[in-house]
């Protein structure tokens, strides 16, 4: 009888430890740590992003370039003191230059060399119709490329941390600026 109460005892410890999940919007902005999280990295890249675009100087060069500019995206360091997951920012930042419609997007890194290594298997395993042909990849004509800052203050139990994203738009052909853009979130994080 005794061993039959504590297996109920032990069975009621592990329900209420139980933990609960709820689904919610991911658009909706959640702030636990204080930290960097995904509503600054979608707040940030679409801001930016829609500078870029909306940028006189881009404009210019689109302009002078007589079509939709290619654009590759680059390394964006992170120089904060916390760990940020640069590549979901950049696939961000590539998404909202994919849909604005305005400048063509080139791939870059990892899925270019997987593109590259699918199309020289290709050479020796597809039908000869349907072979991807070397020389056929397009040129980027600018490519995008940053940093990430982050500068913190801090007073008893009181943080306030400062995140500062600079990019750059370079023309790959002459290494002119074309554009530069900084946006900032400022954090006021008590204890």
């Amino acid at each position: 009888m005794k061993l039959h109460i504590w297996a109920w005892v032990v069975i009621g410890l592990f329900s209420s430890c139980a933990r609960s999940v709820t689904r919610i919007d991911p658009n909706q902005q959640i702030d636990l740590s204080g930290r960097w999280n995904d509503s600054d990295s979608r707040q940030v890249s679409k801001k930016m992003i829609n500078d870029l675009l909306a940028s006189d100087k881009f404009k210019e060069y689109s302009k002078s370039l007589g079509k939709k500019p290619a654009i590759i995206v680059g390394l964006i360091r992170n120089k904060t003191s916390e760990h940020i997951d640069a590549d979901n920012y950049i696939k961000k930042i590539e998404l909202a230059i994919y849909n604005s419609g305005v400048a063509d997007l080139v791939e870059s890194g990892t899925f270019r060399d997987k593109l590259r290594e699918e199309r020289a298997q290709q050479q020796d395993f597809a039908n000869p119709s349907t072979v991807a042909q070397w020389g056929k990849e397009t040129g980027a004509n600018l490519m995008l490329f940053g940093e990430m800052t982050s500068e913190t203050d801090v007073y008893n139990k009181r943080r306030v941390v400062n995140y500062v994203t600079t990019l750059f738009l370079t023309e790959m052909e002459t290494n002119k600026r074309v554009w530069v853009g900084q946006h900032e979130i400022k954090k006021d994080i008590r204890n």
